[in-house]
């Protein structure tokens, strides 16, 4: 093993807005239909090979599962270090970026020969298997403003997109554990989800993508009181609003959340998926 190899690549951060659940008896078939933006502000991973598979998230070692079950898969070791400004645990598919730029930076650094698709797939199942997303690493492969029409990967998982550019404002309050939301309303979740995603293939635009995030969120009854406030306040202001499906964050399009009055970050859409760096 060459231990002077590295490779660096950057998963964009991806707040899903609506979904829907779709389990089978194969991890790589199970996933989610639904709709979300992708974010400039993402996941960087570095990747250099080790005799032993150590995992770092902003300097701190850590245990990120499904970047374990891709290596694994992959048959390799390395140390893997993550960095993101993004906070964790407030919808943002840190993990799913995690485990995608692990599984493109070892793909580089380590010479396995695999395709994009091939990648995607080991990083999605990886996901699932872990317990951590069901249409993160699809979307944030894509890049844009991704619709997932059929859950899975590659070669199943079919994608479609909003073609849109924007500024996207975000305010985090807090983290939710995607595990236990999954687990406690999933027939309310797909129902929901079902109906929001057929309501944004009707007109998929971005005006429609955030009117049925928010009837998402409510139907779902994930507009706790002080999420509500804020989304309510972005209404009033003139703007729109909704939450990151899973978390407690708040996210607008332009300035829906600074216009009401918000210390908010700023970001935008990422135009682009995933994508290996040069190191």
């Amino acid at each position: 093993m060459d231990y002077d190899r590295v490779a660096r690549a950057f998963v964009p951060g991806h707040v899903t807005g609506l979904f829907s659940i779709h389990r089978t008896d194969d991890p790589a078939t199970t996933g989610s239909r639904g709709a979300g933006l992708t974010l400039a502000d993402g996941v960087t991973v570095r990747l250099t090979p080790s005799e032993e598979t150590v995992v770092r998230l902003g300097g701190e070692r850590t245990a990120i599962d499904a970047v374990d079950l891709v290596l694994d898969a992959m048959d390799r070791t390395a140390f893997v270090d993550v960095q993101t400004d993004l906070p964790l645990g407030a919808g943002f598919g840190i993990s799913g970026a995690a485990t995608l730029g692990t599984a493109l930076a070892a793909n580089a650094a380590l010479e396995c020969g695999r395709s994009e698709n091939d990648l995607v797939r080991l990083a999605h199942v990886a996901e699932v298997e872990a317990g951590t997303g069901l249409g993160d690493v699809v979307a944030q492969a894509r890049g844009g403003v991704p619709i997932r029409l059929e859950p899975g990967a590659p070669p199943g998982g079919t994608l479609d997109g909003i073609p849109a550019v924007a500024d996207v404002e975000y305010l985090h309050l807090g983290d939710l554990s995607t595990p236990d939301i999954l687990a406690d309303r999933p027939d309310r979740i797909t129902s929901a989800g079902t109906e929001a995603l057929e309501a944004l293939r009707e007109r998929p635009t971005l005006d429609r993508f955030m009117a049925a995030s928010r009837s998402f969120a409510e139907e779902v009854g994930l507009l706790s009181d002080d999420l509500r406030s804020i989304v309510e306040a972005v209404e009033a202001s003139g703007g729109a609003a909704s939450v990151a499906m899973i978390g407690r964050t708040v996210f607008a399009p332009g300035k829906g959340l600074s216009d009401a009055g918000y210390d908010a970050e700023r970001t935008e859409i990422h135009p682009g998926g995933a994508s290996v760096l040069a190191d």
